[in-house]
């Protein structure tokens, strides 16, 4: 099982954890809300783990002008 990190907005790839030891509570996905847990994790056939998360150039672009967030895509 891998752990794909990519952002949301400008899907960049930010990390991946490919270590066979993870699972989904030494992550932390039992902290998210069902509805964060269905907007952010997804899973493949394979059983591979992708997270959306928000990167830090896309962080700061909202930051600093967040009626960006408005858009549905605003950073591609």
């Amino acid at each position: 099982m891998s752990v794909k990190y990519i952002c949301r907005h400008c899907q960049t790839k930010i990390g991946e954890i490919s270590n066979g030891d993870v699972n989904e509570m030494r992550l932390g996905f039992h902290l998210l809300t069902p509805e964060e847990r269905n907007e952010m994790v997804s899973y493949n056939q394979h059983g591979d783990i992708t997270v959306k998360v928000v990167c830090d150039y896309c962080k700061e672009a909202l930051d600093k002008n967040p009626e960006l967030s408005l858009i549905s895509n605003p950073l591609q």
